[in-house]
């Protein structure tokens, strides 16, 4: 027994005039995922059994931020800092920018979002061990990367020139350099 198109495809007026004013028909017959399996009616069954599986012998649950050894994490840093401060190279100079310099050039919001970006650096530096007096540092670069970047075109060229997020990878780096091989 086969549903007609109009019962696919509109719903199903409620004669009791209650409610939203359209009900579903009720599929006739189990509902078969793509698997071969039933799915349960009731959406409140379907929920519970509705889970990720996020164990170490599934290929796809590796997270590409919490499994990366320190040298990869501080590689990943060095590479976000010369994106955000180093990438590009302003034709006929040898004057480098990176995309800080393009997105501080929105008002406001994309001196929010490039801080925000070195912000998320310094957390990265605090997580991998940085002592306070460093990460104190790099938030003063970034703070100050931040409010001079947001006084409109001179804070742009400031941001170009300053590179607060190069300055924080150095100043991390220094410190890395220091630390005893483990």
């Amino acid at each position: 027994m086969t549903m007609s198109d109009d019962d696919i495809l509109a719903p199903r007026r409620s004669r009791s005039g209650s409610g939203s004013g359209a009900t579903f028909s009720k599929a006739r017959g189990p509902i078969i995922d793509q698997d071969g399996r039933e799915i349960p009616e009731t959406l409140e069954q379907g929920f519970r059994e509705f889970r990720f599986e996020l164990g170490k012998d599934n290929p796809f649950a590796a997270s590409p931020f919490g499994n990366l050894t320190r040298e990869q994490r501080i590689a990943r840093l060095e590479a976000i800092a010369k994106l955000l401060d180093i990438a590009f190279v302003l034709p006929g100079t040898n004057i480098r920018y990176g995309i800080d310099g393009l997105i501080g050039l929105i008002p406001v919001v994309g001196d929010i979002i490039t801080t925000a970006i070195s912000l998320w650096l310094v957390r990265e530096a605090r997580a991998l061990g940085a002592p306070w007096y460093v990460t104190a540092r790099m938030l003063g670069n970034v703070a100050l990367d931040g409010v001079v970047g947001m006084v409109p075109f001179a804070g742009d060229a400031f941001d170009v020139m300053f590179r607060a997020n190069m300055r924080n990878v150095r100043l991390l780096r220094r410190w890395l350099d220091k630390q005893p091989r483990v």
